[in-house]
């Protein structure tokens, strides 16, 4: 199972820089729309960044389970981190919604809230970390 491991690992890191630097493209994105008033170069790299990573999601989503299942047995920490994980996948899915309609030029969301929006993700994979780690339950 290590080699399960190490491809639910490559695939969460690869998720993850995706989670962490789109939203704070878009901001990058919304400014380059605003000087070139149309779809440029940063707007490109964030739509391929989104994409390639969304694979990596459902990989690292899909062999996480098996993991949970086959090697942890549903262990009780395996149920927060299920959970908490499903609510950073919920916040990538939110996340892609920004960048399809940013893509038709709606930007409706300030840096601020970009701002705050990415942060959020990085509290959830601190309590991610967490439960891995200590396993409390």
């Amino acid at each position: 199972m290590d080699w399960l491991k190490i491809i639910h690992l490559l695939c969460v890191m690869g998720w993850m820089t995706s989670v962490f630097a789109v939203p704070r493209a878009i901001i990058y994105w919304k400014k380059e729309h605003d000087r070139l008033g149309e779809f440029g170069p940063t707007g490109d790299l964030t739509i391929r960044l989104y994409r390639f990573s969304a694979m990596l999601a459902v990989i690292g989503i899909l062999t996480g389970l098996w993991l949970a299942w086959a090697v942890w047995d549903f262990a009780p920490w395996t149920h927060i981190k299920i959970a908490v994980v499903t609510i950073l996948a919920i916040h990538y899915v939110w996340t892609g919604k920004i960048v399809m309609r940013a893509k038709r030029g709606e930007f409706r969301e300030s840096e601020f809230f970009l701002r705050v929006f990415n942060e959020i993700s990085v509290v959830f994979t601190i309590a991610i970390l967490w439960v891995v780690v200590v396993k409390p339950f």
